[in-house]
């Protein structure tokens, strides 16, 4: 399970080193891909391959499914982290995320995301109010 926040620094080659704790789980491999609020989303294979099954099931009729996946997938990059357990963010990923040298790398449990640091202190502020008041149930049998 991935949790908490570390601020890596993205390198002159767009490297980032991956924090300890990720490590082990990425050591086999990684895919990074394009991620909501402009982030990026970084998958284990395997848990990138089973999510590749489930979107599988997606109907093609479905324009919006379609399109979802061409967005998806098309920038999705598989990477193995090298001995100094770096990872190389292609360019259009970068361009994607807005990722300057300051990074915020986060887990959110089944995988972890890669925000510009000044771009993840925004949303964090915005939405730590919102979390904070949260009033009735958001995610089906959770508190």
């Amino acid at each position: 399970m991935f949790l908490g926040t570390y601020t890596p620094k993205l390198d002159e080659k767009g490297r980032l080193i991956l924090p300890a704790k990720f490590r082990d789980a990425f050591s086999q491999g990684l895919v990074i891909t394009r991620g909501q609020e402009r982030c990026l989303y970084v998958f284990t294979m395997r848990e990138f391959e089973e999510m590749n099954e489930r979107l599988r099931t997606a109907p093609i009729s479905s324009r919006q499914g379609r399109d979802y996946l061409r967005v998806f997938l098309s920038g999705a990059h598989a990477e193995t982290p090298d001995k100094q357990h770096r990872v190389t963010i292609p360019a259009n990923l970068r361009s994607y995320a807005r990722l300057d040298r300051e990074l915020a790398v986060i887990g959110t449990g089944q995988r972890a995301e890669i925000w510009d640091l000044e771009a993840w202190n925004e949303y964090l502020a915005a939405q730590e109010n919102d979390f904070a008041d949260v009033a009735e149930e958001v995610i089906p049998g959770m508190f």
